[in-house]
């Protein structure tokens, strides 16, 4: 083991010496913003670890978007079976579509996150986003091209929005918003997701099926048996799923386990052990039981290696929007105010816990290039046939195994264009071996919750709707959505009394919120300063562009405070900065 130790460092010690380690900016790379602790074959097995966390994509989103018939065509002139399930030829073209939408998945995550390492330098991977992937089968295509337009005419509406994406990223409106939502709302919206992603692990799609949605109470306790689930929900036998305690034990507890001694690649042990005893069919908690869905997911494994051709959703884009455009129009702007409040949260949030967020600026390096990466990747996925691509949560699984640059990203989609050739093997993976990886990293997300202010009701409240309505809203940006509202609610009515009573109405307690401005430190985007000049130039406010940056180079320049008091006694991306002016004092009184 010694000579083995001996030989990685021997590795890791040449590929951080040269040209390669400096671009990535390893350790001992002489880089002058050389990254700490970060070692090639740290960030590479990083990678693996987001994959395995992430492979559930390639089956499941196969499975969501195959279900709005794609380009399928039902061939019933009776029109007694209008979703065409008794249709063989029908049928036929849906397993198609769901094979080419396998390839598709895997290529589209492998391109995005690929692309997104090598040009940030971060440790995110992107691939077609969970609940974007319903939204668009289910409510925006429908269930077999029930919903309001159609498969083609939907993927055209991605496409578009991709170069919105690069539009708003380009005049800086994705970075300004990020800047601009409060200190306490951006730890909660991580905290959140956190909890989002222990959610996801605790259910049947993603996790182990310790939960379901109930009758009489939002949310009830689960584990039973496939056979014993009726409408998603336990009629009986709870808690008695085999393949849930496997998952526990061998998936949860031994992971954990091995986190504790610090054991590298603990959570791919953990997954790999749980996917290989769940193979054999012999077994009470196989992957493949011998039911009409567990013997075609055993015949699909059974091919190892299998490449299908991405021909039935290879670039079928509809550009007659002239064919209903209301509905066109609804279905682009849905997608555009979900996807880009959901990106960037999570990326922002997955930047925070990769402890990358610069405190001067309150942004993470590359930012732009960041969030035109992934709008770029939104438009090439829909040629490829997939819903809108997005960073994936699931990232914080690498991020935890110690990925700190893009070279996790990019192994990450050098694992996913792999699996194009070995889809049955990677889509084999069954839920169960992934659902307690996904509570872990949940855990090592909501850490960050002690830096909320809780000391003040104007931040704390606002904090906690956001990490409540995260996972019972199960939406990053539902979740967002609801605590700025509740915040500015809040704290405008505070305002208003300030300012009707005079000074004379004050909250108690307001000497500890946290300070908050529109104009957030560090350079105004463009579509400020511009339109500030623009107003000047006419008269309007003369100056005032002038006096905007002045403001906003002060409030950077404002006392800092952060939220931990022994620096050591925390990890880096725990470190919560809260910004005081040092004139607010003076301004009260």
């Amino acid at each position: 083991m010694e000579t083995v130790r001996l030989a990685i460092n021997r590795v890791n010690n040449v590929i951080g010496s040269s040209t390669f380690g400096r671009i990535f900016r390893l350790e001992g790379s002489g880089h002058e913003r050389e990254i700490k602790n970060t070692r090639f074959t740290t960030e590479v097995r990083a990678g693996i670890t987001t994959f395995f966390t992430m492979a559930y994509i390639i089956a499941v989103n196969a499975s969501i978007l195959s279900d709005s018939g794609g380009t399928c065509v039902c061939n019933d002139p009776t029109g007694s079976d209008p979703f065409c399930d008794k249709n063989d030829d029908y049928s036929a073209c849906v397993q198609d579509l769901n094979r080419s939408l396998i390839t598709a998945t895997a290529a589209i995550a492998g391109f995005s996150s690929f692309l997104f390492g090598f040009l940030t330098n971060m440790p995110v991977c992107l691939a077609p986003g969970m609940g974007l992937n319903a939204y668009f089968a289910y409510q925006i295509v429908g269930y077999h091209g029930s919903g309001i337009v159609s498969y083609r005419l939907a993927l055209t509406a991605v496409f578009i929005e991709g170069f919105v994406f690069i539009f708003l990223s380009l005049i800086g409106m994705r970075q300004w918003l990020v800047k601009v939502i409060p200190q306490s709302l951006k730890i909660a919206c991580a905290c959140g997701i956190g909890l989002f992603l222990s959610e996801i692990g605790l259910s049947y799609s993603a996790g182990i099926g310790a939960i379901t949605g109930g009758k009489n109470t939002p949310l009830e306790i689960a584990g039973c048996p496939e056979g014993y689930l009726e409408e998603g929900v336990c009629t009986s036998h709870q808690m008695t799923n085999p393949t849930m305690w496997i998952g526990i034990f061998c998936g949860g507890i031994v992971t954990a386990y091995l986190m504790t001694y610090k054991v590298k690649a603990a959570m791919i042990a953990g997954i790999a052990l749980v996917s290989i005893m769940s193979w054999p069919r012999t077994t009470s908690f196989t992957y493949f039981p011998h039911t009409p869905a567990g013997d075609d997911r055993f015949n699909f494994f059974k091919k190892v290696a299998n490449f299908h051709p991405i021909d039935a959703s290879l670039n079928v884009l509809d550009w007659d929007i002239s064919k209903n455009p209301s509905r066109f129009v609804l279905a682009l702007f849905t997608f555009l105010y979900v996807d880009i409040i959901d990106c960037t949260a999570t990326l922002y949030s997955m930047a925070r816990f990769a402890g990358v967020v610069e405190p001067e600026t309150g942004d993470f390096p590359r930012s732009t290039l960041a969030y035109c990466t992934d709008a770029f990747c939104i438009s090439i996925g829909s040629l490829l046939g997939t819903s809108p691509v997005t960073a994936f949560i699931e990232s914080g699984a690498g991020i935890a195994e110690g990925g700190k640059t893009g070279l996790t990203a990019m192994t990450c989609g050098i694992c996913f264009f792999i699996s194009m050739f070995f889809a049955p093997i990677f889509a084999s993976i069954p839920p169960w071996a992934t659902g307690c990886t996904l509570i872990l990293v949940g855990c090592l997300m909501i850490r960050q919750i002690v830096n909320i202010n809780w000391r003040y009701i104007g931040d704390a409240l606002p904090a906690f709707v956001t990490i409540m309505f995260i996972p019972f809203g199960y939406s990053a940006a539902y979740g967002l959505i609801a605590g700025l509202m509740t915040y500015t609610a809040l704290n405008g009515m505070i305002y208003v009394t300030k300012v009707v009573s005079r000074g004379y109405l004050v909250p108690e307690d307001e000497d500890n919120r946290e300070y908050w401005t529109i104009i957030p430190h560090g350079k105004l985007p463009w579509f400020i300063t511009a339109s500030q000049a623009l107003a000047g130039h006419f008269g309007h406010g003369g100056g005032d562009a002038a006096k905007l940056e002045t403001a906003s180079t002060r409030s950077g320049g404002s006392h800092v405070q952060f939220g931990t008091r022994d620096s050591k006694e925390t990890n880096q991306e725990l470190d919560t900065v809260v910004v005081v002016p040092r004139d607010e004092k003076v301004l009260r009184n």
